[in-house]
């Protein structure tokens, strides 16, 4: 068995998706044999080391001030941090492998390992950090960085992407075509509940420009009438301004808001939802959509590249134009609330879909490049 050093700046509660698949890929691998030490960041309430699911958890401080976002001083910050601890754990440890979650910023930190201690690492990017992946927020730095992330790439072991959009997305801006690893989920047995007179709709993620959340309140602005209630759950930037338009709208008595949740929470309310809405401007492969699959929700997102792996359109869930403007997601909400039996149809076929993502699979594909990668 193998000693796995893993690196990545986002690890729950801090951060999003890509935090939760890279504890949850590392505490699969401990209950397969590895020992496994995760670097990642820290704030003053939470511990410098802990133990998570059998992962040595190491958090390391910059001066980060949110749980759900980061800056970039503040990675750079994490960088000039993280470098010596991680490069002590290489020297000490001496790891076989390392396993990197994001290019950018934390692949700069594996690429100086690699330098110093010639550890191999393998690379998974998830999307924003591969250009092209979140246009609207890093395109201006990739214009600088670029140049500077191409050796990342380059002198990895291994790069696996989180879902096929990424990978041709990395294809495109690096000419590395990575193996594609879905994000997995564990799989419960249930049965889907069946929608009520009162259609439950979901919103899960960070209140930011990427994540659309004021698009689809004002989408639903245009079908109040109909009955739907809708819970929003997550912080960000754009939280103020989203409870500013509900209230603008007077659609507080429709639309809730849960703010930040731990996973488990998230699951409860999954459990009695039946619609998940991602109105999102670019996604990897989000994990709250890997998961309404394994609650069996039925899926309504944007016509984006990163949301093809988990809708299939009209059997689980239907897609909307961005392009169209609020209405496009409006006349789509409707349609599923005006047809309870589609619905619910949906619902049954997003549970059988998640099969598509067990865990034990993606978890056979990371065990087996990790394997055939490290330093003997």
């Amino acid at each position: 068995m193998s000693r796995i050093l893993v690196l990545c700046y986002e690890c729950p509660p801090l951060g999003g998706g890509g935090g939760r698949v890279a504890i949850q890929v590392a505490s699969a691998l401990v209950k397969r044999g590895h020992q496994v030490r995760f670097v990642t960041a820290g704030m003053p309430h939470l511990p410098d080391s802990s133990l998570i699911d059998g992962v040595e958890v190491i958090r390391v401080r910059s001066r980060r001030r949110r749980e759900d976002t980061c800056s970039i001083f503040e990675m750079m910050l994490w960088i000039m941090r993280v470098v010596p601890v991680s490069l002590k754990e290489s020297c000490c440890w001496r790891p076989h492998v390392i396993h990197v979650h994001f290019a950018v910023p934390t692949g700069v930190v594996a690429w100086i390992i690699h330098q110093f201690t010639r550890i191999p690492y393998v690379l998974t990017a998830h999307l924003g950090d591969v250009p092209g992946g979140v246009p609207q927020q890093t395109d201006h730095l990739f214009k600088l960085i670029k140049p500077l992330t191409v050796p990342i790439w380059a002198s990895a072991a291994h790069v696996t992407s989180v879902s096929s959009f990424v990978a041709k997305l990395a294809q495109k801006a690096y000419g590395i075509m990575p193996t594609v690893i879905l994000n997995g989920v564990n799989l419960p047995s249930r049965q889907v509940h069946l929608s009520s007179s009162m259609t439950r709709l979901l919103f899960v993620g960070r209140f930011s420009i990427q994540k659309n959340p004021l698009f689809a309140i004002r989408a639903l602005s245009l079908i109040r009438e109909l009955p739907w209630i809708l819970n929003m759950v997550g912080e960000g930037p754009l939280f103020a301004a989203a409870q500013d338009e509900v209230r603008s709208l007077s659609l507080e008595n429709k639309i809730h808001f849960s703010g930040w949740l731990a996973s488990d929470e998230i699951q409860k309310i999954m459990e009695q939802s039946d619609v998940l809405l991602i109105p999102s401007l670019s996604e990897g492969l989000p994990m709250v959509g890997v998961e309404a699959l394994a609650e069996g929700l039925a899926i309504l997102g944007s016509r984006i590249g990163g949301l093809q792996d988990i809708i299939d359109e009209g059997q689980n869930g239907c897609f909307f134009d961005l392009d169209q403007g609020p209405s496009g997601m409006a006349n789509a909400i409707q349609s599923l609330i005006e047809d309870l039996s589609h619905l619910d149809n949906m619902k049954k076929v997003s549970l059988r879909k998640a099969q598509d993502f067990q865990w034990s699979r993606s978890i056979d594909a990371y065990e087996k490049i990790l394997e055939s990668c490290k330093k003997v």
